[in-house]
């Protein structure tokens, strides 16, 4: 009897089915320290914990993004361990904050499956939930992802595509309990710029850019313990590259945005998001945002600011779409989320 796991493919989903992710992780200071360095990432409230604490924190939580990257990461070897791309996010909600010494554990509930017309692969979305010791849901997000057929003659399932909303309400977005901006220090987290700074239609060019470097990458996906082979194994695609773990490419455009919305400190929605074209080793991502929405919050200080962050390895800043409806070639990242901010 064979002890390995060849991974899922997309015959081997039903819709209704609920995977229990291996390995649970106790997260520390190491996971902060490695993913500040890693991109750099520098908002206030994730680097000091006495910043976190004048904000009405115990402490300074773990990155949000780390936080996803440690969840997504339990859920590759079962869902896009044999994935030929990570399409999309919807729905996507942080419901707690993260700190040092949690542990954290995934769980995914198959929810939608199409076959391509190609017969070689299909679509598969998930619903997954981030868990701590205690049994709360830390976060929650949809994702969908394209998978290879391990038997091209197997019958299309029935399909289903789940009805997905846009756009998280406002008033569905989870404020951490006791969060308090009214004594934000403006100097100390790097900008002056508050939400009322803000407007609806405005586009920031965050102006820096980074070059991807596969050494980096490889630390990163191995940090999040992202197995996906199209990650690791350069015979795994056509071309013999190795494709960059979306997420890294989120992570490195969250951190160019701190130029310009430095004071964005926590995400607490993904409405949306799509990973337009491949990230390659020696691509220079630059960054720039667009300001779709606001609102207030109930919480002392703070409102909610709904960003477009786009991802981009040339061209023209703010060119996303061309005629005909596409993402231009050179659109790597179209992110859409919720991030709290000081009025």
């Amino acid at each position: 009897m064979a002890k390995t796991n060849a991974g899922r493919f997309f015959e081997d989903y039903h819709v209704g089915d609920v995977i229990k992710h291996a390995v649970p992780r106790t997260v520390s200071g190491g996971e902060r320290a490695l993913y500040h360095a890693l991109y750099p990432a520098r908002h206030a409230l994730y680097s000091s914990d006495e910043f976190a604490r004048a904000s009405g924190l115990p402490k300074a939580p773990l990155d949000d993004l780390a936080a996803f990257h440690v969840v997504f990461g339990k859920t590759v070897p079962d869902v896009s361990l044999n994935a030929v791309a990570n399409l999309g996010y919807a729905e996507g909600r942080w419901l707690k904050p993260v700190y040092e010494g949690d542990t954290l554990r995934s769980e995914s509930e198959v929810i939608g499956v199409k076959q391509n017309s190609n017969g070689k692969s299909g679509v598969v979305y998930v619903r997954t939930r981030g868990l701590n010791q205690n049994g709360d849901v830390v976060m929650e997000y949809v994702r969908w992802v394209m998978v290879r057929k391990r038997d091209l003659d197997a019958l299309a399932p029935e399909t289903v595509i789940p009805d997905l909303n846009k756009v998280i309400p406002a008033d569905q977005l989870v404020i951490p309990e006791g969060l308090d901006f009214t004594n934000y220090d403006f100097e100390l987290a790097g900008e002056p710029h508050r939400w009322g700074d803000y407007e609806v239609g405005e586009v920031i060019d965050h102006v820096d850019g980074v070059t991807i470097e596969e050494a980096e990458h490889m630390i990163a996906t191995r940090l999040w313990q992202n197995t996906a082979k199209v990650h690791f194994d350069n015979t795994a695609r056509p071309d013999g590259t190795r494709l960059i773990y979306g997420g890294h490419v989120i992570s490195m455009a969250r951190t160019l945005s701190f130029n310009g919305l430095a004071n964005a400190q926590m995400i607490v929605g993904l409405n949306g998001g799509a990973h337009a074209n491949p990230c390659l080793s020696g691509d220079t991502i630059r960054a720039w945002t667009e300001v779709l929405d606001k609102a207030e919050t109930s919480a002392p200080g703070v409102g909610a600011i709904r960003l477009r962050l786009v991802a981009t390895k040339g061209g023209a800043p703010f060119e996303l779409k061309g005629e005909d409806g596409k993402y231009l070639p050179d659109v790597l990242l179209d992110l859409d989320y919720w991030a709290l901010m000081p009025l």
